[in-house]
């Protein structure tokens, strides 16, 4: 017979069944503020990583002018060549960084992995606004984007573990909107200032991070896999907003879940030997690729040339440019309000007809205007309107939603290599676009490489429907058991 015992505090009641579950009546409200304050402050990253990712799209035209008439601290006009390299660089560099956050994220913790970021920030902000010469500024390119990689590594498993199951796809959607608060710092500032106000301007981002992330707690997962079973239920007090006693239980779980594997340390092969797992890998691998082959960095790095070439529309390229990311920005605030109550799979569906429909009809534009000679004056309002649908409609599903899922679809042994080889992907993929866009535009028209990103957003939606799992709601165990084929314990 199934034998209950009950323990009654002045706020709450604990009801312990010995045979097969543990349930937990709180009656403590408590208070979810620290949890975002944490994701916030964390992500604050992020914002100073995309902008280290932009911060050569308005400065490109300064760099590639007469430095007679524009502040430019090479002496010259860049070459075409230095340009694609110094766009993509950043790329280059995340593509190896994201070898190494995941390790260091298990040593040292995320909040100190996240902290120590400050040290190539700051480092990449010296050689791009000191240097003199383009080594000095491939060189600062470079090492912004490690630090880029990883904000992207550590973010999304910090989030996921810090948060309550209810709020964890909100906290995971902040990704998105600060990745756009740092393309917008770039876009709003950098066409306006000179280059000196300009980097400082950027490296202060970094700055601020580490001024407001020092004070937040350490995920309470680090601490139970290390075994630092007080520490846990101290930081989940904090972060809950209750008391100790009323956390315990959920501390027992997060112990459970995070030492029920063996205490070595998870290699690749066991990544690739358990069924969860693999599944988890090839699930947030396809998604980043997607997301990538959207064509999301093209559009973030040559939205200006990409403007001035459909012709004029009646305002600036660089303004468009600012339009596009605040309709980024607008459709990434929207994702947190609906992505708890929708669920990831219908937001990712309606990213994905939306992204492809919108690319497809900007291919038509460049096709009627390149291809078949067509006077486009007309229509000419047609490529920013095709984008802001595009951004908007990226922004709800294709943008947050796959760092949202890396940081709680894995199970902890393997969470920090699983989110390492997906950042690689993802950067991998940035780096071939970011690259070779413009080639492939010039060699076969812009059309083309536009109907490429939105026959794979099509894609991207029969794939949410035929394999990814709703996370919505679920907490980290039952997301497992249902990677796994496993019935969640009733």
């Amino acid at each position: 017979m199934t034998h209950l015992i009950e323990q009654s505090y002045d706020d709450k009641k604990i009801s312990l069944n010995n045979s097969t579950k543990i349930e937990i009546i709180s009656y403590e409200k408590g208070s979810k503020s620290l949890q975002f304050l944490a994701a916030i402050a964390a992500n604050i990253c992020v914002m100073a990583g995309c902008a280290m990712v932009v911060w050569s799209n308005p400065i490109l035209l300064m760099l590639g002018e007469d430095p007679v008439n524009k502040e430019n601290p090479l002496g010259r006009p860049i070459s075409a060549e230095e340009e694609s390299w110094i766009g993509s660089l950043p790329s280059m560099g995340a593509m190896i960084g994201s070898l190494f956050p995941g390790y260091f994220a298990e040593r040292w913790g995320r909040r100190l992995t996240l902290l120590a970021s400050i040290v190539p920030s700051i480092l990449s902000w010296i050689l791009i606004g000191t240097g003199r010469s383009i080594a000095f500024l491939y060189a600062g390119r470079f090492i912004s984007g490690v630090v880029t990689a990883i904000a992207f590594a550590v973010i999304p498993i910090y989030c996921g573990e810090i948060a309550e199951a209810s709020i964890r796809g909100i906290l995971g959607s902040l990704f998105q909107i600060f990745i756009t608060l740092g393309l917008l710092w770039v876009y709003c500032i950098g066409p306006y200032v000179s280059y000196t106000h300009y980097w400082i301007a950027c490296a202060v981002l970094p700055i601020a991070f580490f001024v407001l992330f020092l004070p937040m707690p350490e995920s309470p997962h680090y601490l139970a896999a290390k075994g630092r079973t007080e520490d846990v239920i101290k930081v989940l007090a904090r972060l809950r907003g209750k008391s100790e006693d009323a956390v315990r239980y959920e501390a027992n779980e997060i112990e459970v879940y995070v030492q029920k594997v063996d205490k070595k340390e998870a290699t690749i092969r066991d990544l690739l030997k358990v069924k969860a797992n693999l599944k988890a890998l090839i699930i947030t691998c396809a998604l980043v690729a997607f997301q990538q082959m959207s064509g999301i960095g093209a559009v973030l790095l040559y939205s200006e040339l990409i403007f001035a070439s459909a012709g004029d529309a009646g305002i600036s390229s660089a303004l468009e440019t600012i339009i596009v990311g605040l309709v980024l920005l607008i459709g990434s605030c929207v994702n947190p309000l609906v992505v708890d109550r929708l669920g990831r799979r219908i937001l990712l569906i309606i990213s994905g007809i939306g992204t492809g429909l919108s690319l497809g009809v900007l291919g038509l534009f460049f096709y009627l205007k390149d291809a078949a000679k067509i006077d486009v004056s007309g229509i000419g309002w047609l490529p920013l309107t095709s984008l802001i649908v595009y951004m908007g409609t990226y922004s709800l599903g294709l943008g947050p939603l796959p760092w949202t899922i890396t940081g709680e679809i894995f199970s902890s042994e393997v969470k920090s290599k699983a989110t390492g080889i997906t950042v690689f992907i993802s950067c991998f993929l940035a780096v071939v676009i970011n690259k070779y866009f413009m080639n492939i535009a010039t060699a076969f028209g812009q059309y083309t490489a536009f109907w490429c990103f939105g026959g794979f957003c099509i894609f991207s939606v029969f794939f949410t429907v035929f394999i990814l799992p709703e996370t919505k709601g679920k907490s980290l165990q039952e997301i497992q058991n249902e990677l796994g084929g496993k019935l969640a314990d009733s």
